[in-house]
């Protein structure tokens, strides 16, 4: 694409920002039915094979030792045909998130239709035969690549597609689990970093059109269903604070331990590259006999606690077997998310804990639910590093809106714990990593892009003349929007806290620079 063809259409966007601004929002519109239509596709496939998984283990376990070995030749099978997947398109392993965090800060490009077909196929495949991994990424990396691919085909620029791209991620979350204030918050808490009109706009059509569509598809209900909840005591407000903490702690254990699967396939035994996929659904055959709860994203285990007896073996086997098979077959790169376990694991963490406190006297057993609720969102919290969009989500995925208070305490006080003990947001990691691979298949390096940077008060740009700040190589500063109004980046234009700012320039590093000097406090 030549350069020029780029930037003059990107140039005049900015100097008609209102009507840009409109149009982004009926995109986003467009966006939300495709979007949400390609995750629905997915969320349904999977519920189908969730049940057709089930039926063919009450079948085996009633068959013959031919039939059991036959079912372990298919799933040898079938972890040849998902690694072939994932090596023709290696940006369709795993949950698919820092990849659509490095299309949006234009570190790399996805190949929109390949990842499409790829991360049906194999997400269906691999999570629908039992591993423990979540519809979430692959929804919001298929919403995103829906969105590219309108993009594309529409002829839109780089910038207005990176727009769309967090419009389809937000679609897709949405959808998977029916929470569209939880799938705006993500794409702009956690994948663009920015809580401008422009990037709101077309991600909340885009979440509500998906929404209406998920209802029509699968009903109304919350994903996550607890009975009758009980009001949560005043006098109980301590356990947030106590939950916080551990969860905090256990989210920085977890993030560790994913970021380290990887590690455990680099064993000798694993000669052939198709062998890591091959054992993690072996793993799964064998838990299919053995414990089935573990198997998939895992919302049928969390729906089914409250009705469990109060047992701390019970629901410590489960955790010890959900958190070690989650790491297990996310390290396998197979194509699926960790963002549902995340929630599995944190809602086992916090029924040990309640079950704890219920058999000392501390809590009553009413409460458990509640204790689970909150646990949820401060484990996510601690992993993600996205508090908003971790207390929003639980309450859109219980339908519960009551227990507000103390979700964001227990959700702040997990992240500040995780902060405070050295962790990091699990997806900046695994983008960092991704990067660090060499993994670039159809990156931009050598392509210019105007990005948005939000300026953020006390950063080092708060109150800066454009001509005393440092910028770094290859950057070119294009506008200053502040309200409605424009600032011309001349050498009078003073830069202040709430301005957007647009740069040029054709280098992710540098771009990261300006987003430092946007976000970081001066010490």
């Amino acid at each position: 694409m030549h350069i020029s063809g780029q930037l003059i259409p990107t140039i005049r966007q900015l100097n008609t920002w209102p009507r840009f601004r409109l149009r982004l929002f009926a995109e986003g519109a467009l966006v939300g039915v495709f979007a949400g239509l390609t995750a629905g596709f997915f969320r349904f496939a999977l519920e189908k094979g969730t049940l057709l998984r089930e039926y063919i283990y009450t079948i085996l376990i009633q068959s013959d030792l031919w039939v059991n070995l036959l079912w372990f030749a298919a799933l040898a099978a079938a972890g040849y045909i998902l690694w072939r997947c994932v090596a023709y398109e290696p940006d369709a392993a795993g949950s698919g998130i820092p990849q659509v965090k490095g299309a949006i800060a234009c570190a790399l490009h996805m190949c929109w239709w390949r990842i499409l077909w790829v991360k049906l196929f194999s997400g269906i495949l691999g999570i629908g035969l039992g591993l423990s991994l979540g519809r979430e990424g692959p929804s919001i990396q298929l919403g995103a690549v829906a969105a590219q691919g309108i993009s594309e085909t529409m002829g839109r620029t780089r910038m207005e597609e990176r727009y769309l791209i967090t419009a389809g991620a937000s679609a897709g979350l949405a959808m998977a689990f029916n929470a569209p204030l939880a799938g705006v918050l993500f794409a702009l808490e956690e994948l663009h970093r920015n809580f401008s009109g422009v990037v709101l706009a077309p991600a909340m059509a885009a979440a509500l059109i998906s929404a209406v569509l998920c209802r029509f598809m699968f009903g109304g209900q919350s994903v996550f269903q607890f009975g009758m909840l009980p009001t949560f005591p005043v006098e109980y407000t301590w356990l947030a604070v106590i939950l916080g903490l551990i969860l905090g702690l256990c989210g920085l254990v977890f993030n560790k331990g994913l970021l380290a699967s990887r590690k455990f396939y680099e064993l000798p035994v694993f000669r052939k590259p198709w062998m890591p996929v091959a054992f993690a659904l072996f793993t799964a055959g064998i838990l299919g006999y053995v414990l089935p709860q573990v198997l998939g994203g895992g919302n049928d285990l969390i729906n089914s606690l409250h009705s469990m007896p109060l047992s701390l073996q019970l629901f410590g086997i489960l955790l010890v077997g959900k958190f070690l098979f989650t790491l297990v077959s996310y390290g396998s790169g197979v194509p699926g998310g960790f963002f549902l376990p995340i929630l599995v694991i944190g809602a086992l963490t916090g029924s040990v804990i309640g079950i704890g406190f219920i058999q000392i006297g501390l809590v009553e057993e009413a409460y458990l639910s509640n204790i689970v609720i909150i646990s949820m969102a401060a484990f996510f919290t601690a992993s993600v590093h996205s508090p908003i969009t971790g207390t929003v989500l639980i309450m859109e995925m219980t339908g519960s809106y009551e227990h507000l208070l103390v979700l964001c305490m227990a959700s702040l006080i997990a992240l500040v714990t995780a902060k405070l003990c050295g962790g990091k947001p699990i997806y900046d990691t695994l983008l960092e990593r991704l990067l660090k691979t060499g993994n670039k298949v159809g990156t931009h390096e050598n392509q210019r892009n105007i990005i948005e940077f939000a300026v953020i008060g006390g950063s080092r740009l708060d109150g800066k003349k454009v001509t005393s700040v440092e910028w770094p190589e290859r950057v070119a500063l294009v506008d200053i929007k502040r309200g409605d109004g424009e600032i011309i980046p001349d050498s009078r234009a003073v830069i202040q806290a709430g301005d957007y700012i647009y740069i040029l320039t054709d280098s992710p590093q540098s771009a990261e620079a300006v987003r430092c000097l946007a976000e970081e406090e001066i010490v």
